[in-house]
């Protein structure tokens, strides 16, 4: 290919990329068309799906490289990208959003929540702030993120709960989600990524990280519920209708499931076929089940595939602004950068250098892992959630603006743990 040519389509890739973040920022106001134009609120409910923004983006990058080189090396292009994440956070959606595994998350939440001398729904929002997101290092942090939102808009974020905690809650959860899954080098993305090539074990991941994550993930939660403690004790939660209790056979058998899929999570052959064997069963005990989350499932993985497409075109700038770094700048630009990228990408192109130091490495990882809360983009993770929870929100989306502002707190305290303690 002529060189002209490549680097006109990365230019245009780093353009596409921007308006895709711009749109980002922008689906509130396409929900409030939809709203004020009910003729044509179709298009404008579409573009308002925070979850459309970089699949709609990745498809205009694709026709434009098959406008400007030829339709081969688009379908070639597309073809090389792996999807296997975006695969995999879809499986682990469906399954972990099931009731028999949500009747076990919330039963353990529950009695976590009796060891705190707190009102039920103060106990309940602490525990649910701390102990799922530190529970995705074992289960991954979609699977943390998947229930943690399910159980937030089921118990608190009622039409009781104002905006205001509601987006203070989210960025909490975003980032504690975000760091949470550092305990061991298989549940967060951006670790995910470098595990294995810089030889990071659990040993490793719990001396470097997991104690720190550990503190800011108990200090955001503890000071999230301090700051709300009047209107959570004024929270009565959700009274859901009684339903059949789900038998402990098949509890453990969602549970197996759940464990295989993350174990056969870089194997989307057998998490595929895993998930396709377990809707079967799901369909033959429907009775205690709730609607499967299917759609959103399917939202958040077209999110993360349009993130791969668009992505995978702009390492020409991102890695040489990562490498002319030190290891204090790399870890505030790798949080800074997050804002405007997924943070495994970073991560990622840091695993393509040779030579790096220790120290840079961890700054790196850490970097990406403490901005991760911050934007919708931030974290693989964090459009499941916003895709769960958005229903709760005014117009039924999420401001965010008013993500960043609700994640920019907890994200100081993450920045302190990890480069201060």
């Amino acid at each position: 290919m002529d060189s002209s040519v490549t680097h006109f389509i990365e230019i245009g890739a780093a353009i596409l990329f921007a308006i895709a973040l711009i749109h980002t920022f922008s689906v509130k106001y396409f929900a409030h068309l939809a709203h004020i134009q009910p003729r044509h609120a179709g298009i404008w409910h579409l573009l308002g799906e925070v979850e459309v923004v970089f699949g709609f983006w990745a498809l205009v990058l694709v026709l434009f490289v098959a406008a400007f080189e030829s339709g081969e090396k688009a379908v070639s292009y597309v073809e090389a990208r792996d999807f296997t994440e975006p695969m995999f956070v879809f499986a682990v959606m469906v399954v972990a959003g099931t009731r028999p595994i949500l009747d076990v998350s919330g039963g353990m939440v529950r009695l976590a929540a009796r060891a705190f001398p707190l009102p039920s729904a103060m106990a309940s929002y602490f525990v649910i702030l701390f102990f799922v997101p530190l529970l995705g290092s074992f289960i991954t942090e979609p699977a943390a993120m998947t229930l943690a939102a399910l159980m937030l808009r089921n118990r608190l974020f009622t039409s009781q709960a104002s905006t205001r905690l509601k987006y203070a809650t989210l960025g909490v959860l975003f980032v504690n989600i975000s760091i949470g899954g550092t305990l061991t080098p298989f549940a967060a993305p951006p670790v995910l990524m470098v595990a294995a090539k810089w030889n990071w074990d659990i040993a490793f991941m719990m001396s470097e990280f997991g104690w720190r994550a550990a503190i800011a993930v108990l200090t955001n939660s503890a000071l999230a519920t301090f700051v709300f403690r009047r209107e959570l004790a004024g929270l009565a939660g959700s009274d859901e209708p009684d339903k059949p209790s789900v038998p402990p056979a098949l509890i453990a058998v969602h549970l197996g499931f759940l464990v295989a899929i993350v174990v056969f999570a870089h194997h989307p052959a057998i998490f595929i076929g895993a998930l396709l064997f377990f809707l079967g069963i799901a369909t033959a005990y429907e009775h205690y089940q709730d609607r499967l989350i299917l759609r959103e499932a399917l939202l958040v993985a077209f999110f993360l595939s349009g993130l791969v497409v668009l992505g995978g075109m702009q390492q020409w700038w991102l890695q040489p602004l990562l490498m002319s770094m030190d290891a204090t700048q790399v870890f505030y630009g790798a949080t800074a950068l997050t804002a405007f990228t997924d943070n495994a990408a970073l991560t990622y192109l840091g695993s393509l250098v040779e030579g790096l130091s220790p120290d840079f490495k961890s700054a790196l990882v850490a970097g990406a892992v403490t901005g991760g809360g911050l934007t919708f983009v931030a974290n693989a993770p964090n459009p499941a959630g916003a895709s769960i929870l958005k229903d709760r929100f005014p117009e039924g989306a999420i401001n965010p603006l008013g993500l960043f502002l609700g994640a920019l707190m907890p994200t100081l305290v993450a920045i302190f743990a990890f480069r201060l303690l």
